[in-house]
Formats: structure tokens, C-alpha cells, sequence
């Protein structure tokens, strides 16, 4: 089950339950979660893409944006959520 975290220009930021094992990211896609997501590695030094989904390019470059200026609460979250 997804745990929904933020919203941004009408689009979903969240973590699926059974991924906790796997390094930081998230999960994007329009209106609610969707098997067709982007999928953003939060690395020390990065924001990597690593699943566009069906969102437009131009939107990924803004999400990017956001994600890098809340990776610390959606760091924070991550490691809330997942009893880390």
C-alpha cells in the first residue's frame, strides 16, 4: 500500500510499504499512485531519475527541483515510515 507524502503541481510524492529495503526514493505519478510512476533515487549528492513514467519532461525538471529542496523530509519520512 503507498504512503502518500507530499503534493506538487497536482502531482503524488510517495513510498510503496514493501520497498524499504531498497536505498531512498520516491514515487511520483498525476492525481494518485499509479503502477506507472517516476521513480527518483535521494542520493547524498543527487536526485537521479530513474523511471519516467508517463509524465512530461518538463514536469520531471520541475519535481526534480522540488524533490532536492524537501530531500530532508522526505528523508526524514522515509526512515519514519520504514522503522529505520
Amino acid at each position: 500500500m503507498p504512503k502518500a507524502l507530499l503534493d506538487f503541481m497536482g502531482y503524488t510524492f510517495y513510498f510503496y510499504s514493501e520497498e524499504g529495503n531498497e536505498p531512498v526514493h520516491v514515487h511520483v505519478s498525476k492525481g494518485k499512485p499509479s503502477d506507472n510512476a517516476a521513480k527518483f533515487w535521494i542520493k547524498r549528492d543527487s536526485i537521479e531519475l530513474e523511471r519516467r513514467g508517463n509524465i512530461p519532461q518538463k514536469d520531471l525538471k520541475r519535481i526534480q527541483k522540488y524533490i532536492c529542496a524537501n530531500r530532508a523530509d522526505i528523508i526524514a519520512r522515509w526512515y519514519e515510515y520504514f522503522g529505520l
